[in-house]
């Protein structure tokens, strides 16, 4: 089984901390939006900064490996025309139960964030893109298909773990308060978990992770032919995690398609 199609199963049926991302919104929420009054969040708790959205409505808006019924309903809300373009299935089906229930013009599309083939070039203003691409294993290919898909003068809103985090043992760190390097990065569950822990964690329907570097994170996009133009850094949306006490979780990054690339 591929990591694809492990983590679409595993995020059909989320356990623990991910489920937290698989609660739909509720219709104050999107009456709330409706009327100009809305926030999202690209990392686990700061709220993105509005004027990284600037004026929504109308605007093209790939919602990319971002499903769950909570950003692609607030932002159609909004007045954008939104495409949620997700892995799993429950996932999407969150983003649809919102926009029925509420009325809401929402498109909804299955794949791997690495391939957007499907969408043609400069087919959106602004990508609104979660802390999700820890869950494939090669970069590269996800912020050129970024790239691509922005018409000039686009933006590309990211949220990305903190590499840093990938060296601890985290299930001893919550048991011990304390933690210890235990992993070389570049980290990967396929590569660096024992067998036994491997099997242990696919057999719970866990998502496989991968960590990524700076270079491939920020520099990735800069490569991929992005200007840098926001970031932040993000704790933990509450004090259980052990790692969020002495550094940050995440961070976010605002990038730029050049108004004159073709």
């Amino acid at each position: 089984m591929t990591h694809l199609s492990h983590n679409r199963n595993a995020w059909n049926q989320p356990k623990g901390e991910y489920s937290r991302w698989t609660v739909p919104v509720d219709s104050d929420t999107i009456s709330r939006a409706r009327a100009g009054d809305w926030s999202l969040l690209l990392t686990p708790s700061l709220p993105v900064p509005a004027a990284w959205f600037g004026e929504v409505s109308g605007l093209r808006i790939l919602c990319l490996a971002s499903g769950g019924g909570q950003q692609a309903p607030v932002l159609a809300a909004a007045g954008a025309e939104v495409v949620s373009f997700d892995l799993s299935d429950r996932q999407l089906e969150q983003d649809r139960i919102v926009a029925e229930r509420d009325g809401l013009s929402l498109v909804c599309k299955q794949g791997d964030m690495a391939d957007l083939s499907r969408f043609a070039d400069a087919a959106f203003d602004l990508i609104f893109h979660p802390v999700s691409n820890v869950f494939v294993p090669d970069l590269a290919p996800v912020w050129r298909e970024c790239f691509r898909v922005l018409a000039p003068g686009g933006r590309l809103l990211a949220g990305v773990m903190n590499p840093a985090l990938f060296m601890f043992d985290h299930d001893e760190g919550d048991v011990t308060g304390r933690l210890e390097i235990k992993y070389a990065l570049p980290y990967t569950d396929t590569e660096s978990l024992t067998p036994e822990a491997l099997a242990a964690r696919k057999a719970d329907l866990e998502p496989l992770e991968f960590s990524h570097s700076l270079d491939t994170q920020l520099g990735g996009q800069l490569a991929a032919g992005f200007l840098l133009a926001g970031f932040y850094e993000d704790a933990w949306h509450d004090e259980t995690w052990v790692f969020s006490r002495y550094c940050p979780v995440s961070f976010a990054t605002l990038a730029m398609k050049p108004v004159d690339a073709g």
